[in-house]
């Protein structure tokens, strides 16, 4: 296997995680180890990464940076990324099949083939690895971060987007947006809905399927809107999310794009974990086989 450049954050924790994964993917390549604390660093590691294949130590916001900030080089398409989960859902790792075992993801890293991932970009250049929602979850999300700080020195950040989701929960909210796929309008400002969630990868929060049919290798973004407003609604919403049962729903639209328009109310955005806003419109498009990642072998 070629020499790798291996990218984590200074402050990242699971060290020992970290160090046990390298003693595996070292008995068979050179690993370049950096160490970033901020964007300037991470600019500079990249720009001296050359043709060698990027492994990214982290979760999906690990892997939203790196490929971001390719993306603003101009320097994305072409590039061989892997993924070492060490993050705290890693949701984005289980879409495509990695262990989220370090250790097990180390060997199967080094027994991987590198295939074309799309990205979801949208009107502002800012891109989506693997999910982006808006409404009442991603209330949860902004919550559920102040969670996983709190939590996170405990060994306790995963328990952090239930926490917050059970805070939107208490105090719901409903929005009225205009939701457009590929140019059909299939929700509309006159009708109340819960979120809208835009999905490259399957799952958000560490495992939650909001998008469960998603596939980031078919040239289109998975849309699923939920009218789900009422008490009753919104609970067994609820229960069906966690079965990946709800794009059945009477009050859930499901469907496939290659671009999406929300405008609207104000509404709150979570893109890969990263929760911004209030916005007021917002535009995604699919960049088809924008680059490529280390992925278990389809017939191993």
């Amino acid at each position: 296997m070629e020499p790798l450049l291996l990218i984590t954050h200074a402050e990242a924790g699971n060290s020992d995680a970290l160090g046990e994964a390298l003693e595996v993917i070292g008995e068979r390549t050179s690993v370049e180890v950096a160490e970033t604390s901020n964007p300037g660093e991470l600019d500079s590691v990249l720009h001296r990464a050359g043709s060698r294949p990027i492994v990214v130590a982290g979760g999906d916001g690990s892997l939203h940076a790196v490929v971001a900030q390719l993306h603003r080089r101009n320097d994305l398409r072409g590039k061989v990324l892997g993924l070492l989960p060490l993050g705290t859902g890693n949701d984005f790792a289980r879409t495509v099949g990695l262990p989220t075992d370090p250790v097990e993801a180390a060997h199967a890293l080094l027994a991987a083939e590198p295939r074309p991932m799309d990205l979801i970009v949208d009107e502002l250049g800012e891109v989506v690895v693997n999910n982006v929602h808006a409404g009442t979850s991603a209330l949860a999300a902004k919550h559920g971060a102040t969670w996983k700080e709190r939590l996170g020195p405990f060994g306790l950040g995963l328990v952090g987007y239930p926490l917050g989701a059970a805070r939107a929960a208490l105090n719901p909210s409903s929005v009225r947006l205009r939701v457009e796929v590929d140019g059909v309008v299939v929700a509309d400002v006159d009708k109340n809905l819960l979120m809208v969630a835009v999905g490259n990868g399957a799952t958000v929060g560490g495992g939650a399927p909001v998008t469960p049919e998603a596939d980031p290798e078919d040239g289109k973004a998975d849309v699923m809107v939920s009218f789900a407003t009422g008490p009753l609604a919104r609970l067994g919403y609820a229960v069906d999310l966690v079965r990946g049962a709800h794009p059945e729903r009477r009050d859930v639209v499901y469907l496939r794009g290659e671009r999406v328009s929300v405008s609207g109310d104000e509404f709150w955005i979570s893109a890969d974990g990263e929760t911004s806003g209030p916005e007021r419109r917002r535009t995604w498009h699919v960049e088809p086989a924008a680059y490529s990642l280390l992925v278990p072998r389809q017939d191993a």
